[in-house]
């Protein structure tokens, strides 16, 4: 009861530490506290951290900031579950040591302040092992010996002394907050990843023919030479025979409309199966391993619903709701109804095995070699289910990566990172204007949600055409594209759609696809390349070339004098590496005016000297200036992307 030091408002903890945070190695974990105590007592504060796999704590003294507040940061290197927490005491030492200062400088006598000194290092030497314990000691010696007095005062003002008590507090009465505080360390590409979607049955080479894993695996040259890295397909299992969907989510498929992939099972098989016409599971394997060879992971689409005629239905109808009439209930958003899907009842009696299923779901595709998983749906199911089942997998299968597919309210979709989803989509897709832009990288980055939520950028779906790229020109394309690319770290696309420029919406006024491809097979000319591929793949090698291109976390915007064009800049965190992104909001005419160089974030002092490369031209340019020109023609690019350098 003799502890007099308060720790409060603690930062980053999340939900008091229900939850862990999330980091890559290499990356550091900035931390501060509300830290006080009563009365004038000095106070000192430490943050202690280690690895799960060891035993002994390391310390870092925290530095004291403004109105009470006290900060430190450490650096994750590996894999794995990070403990930290926070200690803070009345340091009786330094209290000691700073009035001694003042009081010696007002020419006071200094044989009492000596003795008491001396008792506080013999008291502090208990705390240390006894190395430390003998210097104290020493100390402590030479300033109870009164014969010496003005050598001790001498000793007292040294620089080594004062080393001494900043090195070796004396701790007493220890207030510790330990609320199982965590930082999961995980793999490089949940922070880093570039994402290309693809039906595997509209790969076909030949017009009219059912794709299949073969002919993905030709496709792989292309993603690679395109930059990215990971191709994610949609479900590859059975599709659901009865109450089918036909063209443009008809509810009358016709003959040979193959229905939609998220429409899972039928009498070929449920969510360990594969659909008869993409191949066989060798198939599959051996396009995971070609992909791999090519630093290119294959994404999983993990959707936990069934069709009417799933074999679950049959051998488990109690996880799944009936009506009275005896029918199955479909998934409904009334008054419209979705009766190729059947939602699965989390609520059934028999939950522990209906959680075993989903979970053994997952891991019967780790063993096939999946270690990325695109989750559809996931806020329609609980969050406690997803919690369990995350960790569960990752004790076996560490580096798996699960993206969050919810498009839903901000309160679900942060508790979806929360419980463990290494990645999120995001509402880039509906924040058009460089204001809306601006606020929402803002919130992401500058809030809590930094810590545990990572944002996934993709400017479209098969689901959705946003309203931005309907009837939409190459500009228009080629703008939503750079904003994603630069803006995330982590970001995708619906692959083919998109490159090629899709842009007709249906006719119900929504934002979707005419003749969407979830309800049919399609046919495109791999072949053909455009003024978006091209940017695309230029923009993908600058980014794997550029570490600052490869983190969400260190963007800063900076001014201009013209509202159509976006500023911000990237940069590592020793500098080495500056990016500089400016982007012409106005996709139909050339946009001109001054960027800021902002000299702070930089460490410039005194005149500009910049030497900037946009990476798109390979144009080199020198600003001397505070202000300087830009003109970005949205024809020909949609903005620059500079690579900065100064001394």
């Amino acid at each position: 009861m003799r502890n007099r030091v308060v720790i409060e408002n603690v930062r980053p903890e999340v939900n008091g530490g229900a939850f862990f945070i999330k980091r890559i190695p290499g990356e550091t974990v900035a931390v501060s506290a509300d830290i006080f105590g009563d009365g004038h007592d000095h106070i000192r504060a430490s943050l202690l951290f280690r690895h799960e796999s060891q035993k002994r704590w390391t310390e870092v003294f925290m530095q004291e900031a403004v109105n009470d507040e006290w900060t430190a940061r450490f650096r994750v290197t590996e894999k794995g579950m990070y403990h930290y927490k926070f200690v803070g005491w009345v340091d009786h030492l330094l209290h000691w040591y700073d009035g001694f200062l003042k009081k010696q400088e007002a020419g006071q006598d200094m044989s009492v302040e000596l003795q008491i000194g001396a008792q506080l290092l013999q008291q502090t030497a208990e705390n240390y092992p006894k190395a430390k314990a003998e210097d104290l000691k020493a100390l402590a010696a030479t300033l109870a010996d009164a014969s010496k007095a003005e050598e001790a005062v001498q000793q007292v003002l040294s620089p080594g002394f004062k080393q001494v008590v900043e090195s070796t507090p004396m701790k007493q009465f220890e207030t510790v907050y330990d609320q199982s505080l965590r930082v999961r360390v995980g793999w490089e590409k949940e922070l880093f990843s570039t994402w290309y979607e693809v039906f595997p049955r509209s790969t076909s080479q030949q017009p009219g023919k059912h794709g299949t894993f073969k002919d993905v695996e030709a496709l792989l040259p292309r993603v690679e030479e395109m930059g990215f890295d990971v191709l994610y397909l949609p479900p590859i299992h059975p599709i659901g025979k009865v109450n089918r969907k036909g063209k443009n989510n008809s509810t009358n498929a016709q003959e040979g409309e193959p229905g939609s992939p998220w429409a899972i099972g039928s009498d070929e098989g449920g969510h360990k199966a594969i659909h008869p016409k993409l191949g066989t599971l060798e198939d599959y394997k051996q396009l995971i391993e070609k992909a791999n060879e090519r630093g290119i992971d294959i994404a999983f689409d993990l959707a936990f619903q069934c069709a009417p005629d799933h074999p679950y239905i049959k051998e488990h109808p109690e996880w799944f709701l009936w009506r009275p009439d005896g029918t199955i209930a479909y998934a409904e958003n009334p008054p419209k109804k979705y009766q190729d899907i059947v939602p699965i009842n989390f609520e059934t009696e028999d939950w522990k095995n209906l959680w075993d299923e989903l979970k053994s779901v997952i891991l019967y595709w780790c063993e096939q070699g999946v270690r990325i998983f695109r989750v559809d749906n996931p806020h329609t199911k609980p969050f406690r289910f997803w919690e369990w089942a995350i960790a569960e997998v990752q004790k076996d299968y560490p580096d798996t990566i699960f993206l969050s597919e919810a498009f839903t309210r901000p309160k679900v979709m942060a508790a979806l990172a929360k419980v463990g989803f290494n990645q999120s989509y995001t509402y880039f897709t509906w924040r058009n204007t460089r204001r809306e832009l601006e606020e929402y990288l803002t919130e992401l980055t500058q809030t809590e949600l930094r810590d545990y939520f990572r944002p996934n950028f993709w400017p479209n779906t098969p689901d959705i055409l946003a309203y931005e790229l309907m009837n939409a020109g190459p500009n228009a394309f080629a703008k939503r594209y750079l904003l994603a690319a630069t803006l995330s770290s982590n970001y995708g696309m619906y692959g083919p759609a998109f490159e090629f420029m899709e842009n007709t919406p249906n006719t119900n006024g929504k934002e979707e696809y005419f003749n969407s491809e979830k309800y049919e097979t399609r046919h495109y000319d791999w072949e053909h390349r455009n003024r978006l591929t091209e940017l695309i793949t230029k923009v993908n090698h600058i980014r794997k070339a550029h570490p600052a291109l490869q983190s969400t976390w260190n963007i800063h915007f900076t001014r201009t004098d013209n509202e159509q064009l976006m500023s911000y800049i990237k940069l590592t965190e020793d500098k080495k590496d500056v990016i500089w992104c400016v982007v012409n909001f106005d996709v139909h005419h050339r946009q001109s005016g001054f960027v800021e160089v902002p000299k702070a974030l930089l460490g410039i002092e005194g005149n500009v000297h910049l030497k900037v490369t946009d990476l798109l031209t390979d144009d080199t340019y020198h600003w001397f200036n505070e202000w300087n020109y830009v003109e970005i023609n949205p024809a020909i690019f949609p903005g620059h992307v500079f690579r900065v350098e100064y001394s």
